[in-house]
């Protein structure tokens, strides 16, 4: 495939993730693929103005796919891909905040605005966040809440707590829903 959005499918032990790259990189994670995954994946393109249908291609993803088994078997603590990032000018600020998190490491919301010089910004950080269009290779999962909680992932908490427990993160955070609608 010589244009467009090429993806494929893996499992892991998060469960199967979808991997979408551009000639230029990676530029999708998606969670949870089972029955929707390329409607959603569609949606995606529509949404970020690619304009482009995706399709297979296990080719274009294979330096990402390789890369994740190795992180997913403790064997890879930094990613080497090309990514491409698709968002408004604050989100890419967060999510090059976000990617100087270190393996094993984490950082509050109140941590990743301070970063950013948007030291009100909280909330919009906790947003953008969400909207990580690479989670994992960009590592949203390393962001709890400024009192240690850990606090909403795209993935779902169980998948948070897996990949920070993968890095050696202690998980002596509290999960309580109350905790996990602070930021």
């Amino acid at each position: 495939m010589a244009n467009g959005l090429g993806y494929t499918i893996m499992d892991s032990p998060i469960g199967p993730l979808l991997l979408a790259s551009t000639e230029e990189g990676l530029c999708h994670i998606q969670f949870e693929v089972e029955q929707d995954g390329i409607a959603q994946l569609t949606r995606w393109c529509k949404k970020t103005f690619l304009g482009v249908t995706p399709v297979r291609d296990d080719e274009r993803n294979a330096a990402a796919k390789k890369q994740l088994e190795e992180y997913f078997a403790g064997e890879r603590k930094v990613f080497d891909l090309p990514i491409v990032l698709y968002g408004t000018p604050f989100q890419k600020s967060v999510w090059n905040a976000l990617a100087d998190i270190p393996y094993g490491e984490t950082k509050s919301y109140k941590d990743i605005a301070l970063a950013i010089g948007a030291a009100k910004a909280v909330r919009a950080i906790g947003g953008a966040n969400n909207r990580n269009p690479i989670p994992i290779i960009i590592p949203c999962h390393r962001v709890i809440g400024s009192n240690g909680a850990l606090v909403g992932y795209g993935g779902g908490l169980p998948i948070k707590e897996h990949l920070l427990a993968l890095e050696g993160v202690p998980l002596h955070i509290q999960t309580t829903l109350d905790q996990a609608i602070r930021f």
